[in-house]
């Protein structure tokens, strides 16, 4: 064993890196947090919280990897949408509806990229947005551009409608608490998930269609 492998990192199962990844989206998923205890994530794992250390640095690399792991893959979605042969209304309500799929799944997941781009150094922040945020920018800018030229969208700022989208979509699964002491249930069933993609869809798509 080398100095720089930590205890138990040679006895560590395969795939443990993804396992830490999982585990603490899942905490953070259940907690509605964006945070984790390194105890809580060793004993959810079964894995030796220096693992941490050995794959990611220390938890602020933990969880610059979980974005990273959850945000290339919307931006993979997002360019295979836009490479469809489909009409922009159909691209955005499918758009609209991986959105809210996506929050259901990884609800911390804008908090999560505010607080990496607020706490990084400028450097780390600037990767971040380039990344994520200017491609989807990109894709926001070409889907309702070419909604207007056909005719089907109103000609609105694509820069706010993106804020618009992705505060509807996420804004929901962000805020447990207030579905607990308000409506009674802090639990996201999937029959709740299917009920707000649906209203989700119908509100927005109403305030950017064209008017007939």
């Amino acid at each position: 064993m080398t100095e720089a492998t930590p205890q138990g990192a040679s006895d560590a199962p395969p795939g443990a890196r993804e396992l830490l990844l999982q585990t603490a989206s899942d905490i953070m998923r259940e907690g509605d947090i964006v945070d984790i205890s390194l105890s809580e994530l060793s004993l959810r794992s079964g894995l030796n919280s220096a693992l941490v250390k050995y794959y990611f640095g220390n938890k602020a690399g933990l969880m610059k990897a979980l974005l990273d792991r959850d945000m290339i893959d919307i931006v993979h979605s997002v360019d295979a949408l836009m490479a469809k042969d489909m009409s922009p209304e159909t691209r955005l309500r499918r758009h609209i509806g991986a959105m809210v799929d996506c929050y259901y799944q990884t609800p911390y997941l804008n908090r999560l990229l505010m607080r990496l781009v607020r706490e990084s150094d400028p450097e780390e922040a600037k990767r971040i947005a380039e990344t994520y945020l200017a491609p989807l920018s990109r894709a926001y800018d070409k889907l309702i551009k070419d909604g207007v030229a056909q005719g089907v969208f109103r000609n609105v700022d694509p820069q706010l409608f993106y804020f618009t989208a992705t505060g509807a979509a996420d804004r929901f699964f962000s805020t447990r608490l207030v579905l607990k002491h308000c409506f009674d249930t802090d639990t996201l069933t999937e029959d709740l998930r299917d009920a707000y993609r649906a209203h989700c869809i119908d509100f927005i798509m109403a305030g950017i269609l064209a008017y007939k």
